[in-house]
């Protein structure tokens, strides 16, 4: 029995990288990372309810130099999401299409997500 070989599918490793098809995975990348995001604010809810004590515990476990760090990638994971969820809203109505567009967008993706997400922290958070 003779093994034909069949032509293999370009993986990874030969196609050059975007930041459009970066964008792609960070997208997608953050909605998972939403998801857990709630879960943090399900559990501080939680807390709220069960009473002071447990709040407390919650807010020092938040408050820590981790917590907080947490807290920082979902700010921009909330952030970063949406701002691609209007990239996408935008390329519906077909603008923003063209090659140098698209890359533009994105890169406005990553870099308006990064500066908001200082602005946030530094009026809400820091200056607090």
């Amino acid at each position: 029995m003779t093994v034909r070989s069949r032509p293999l599918s370009p993986h990874l490793q030969i196609y050059r990288w975007t930041i459009t098809m970066t964008m792609s995975i960070v997208h997608r990348a953050t909605g998972i990372a939403n998801y857990a995001g709630m879960a943090l604010l399900a559990i501080w809810l939680a807390a709220a309810a069960w009473g002071q004590e447990p709040l407390n515990l919650v807010n020092d476990i938040y408050g820590s130099w981790f917590g907080q760090l947490v807290l920082f990638a979902f700010t921009w994971s909330l952030i970063h999401h949406m701002l691609g969820g209007i990239r996408h809203f935008i390329w519906d109505f077909i603008i923003g299409m063209e090659p140098g567009q698209r890359e533009t967008l994105a890169w406005a993706n990553l870099v308006l997500s990064i500066v908001l997400t200082l602005l946030v922290w530094t009026v809400f958070v820091w200056m607090a």
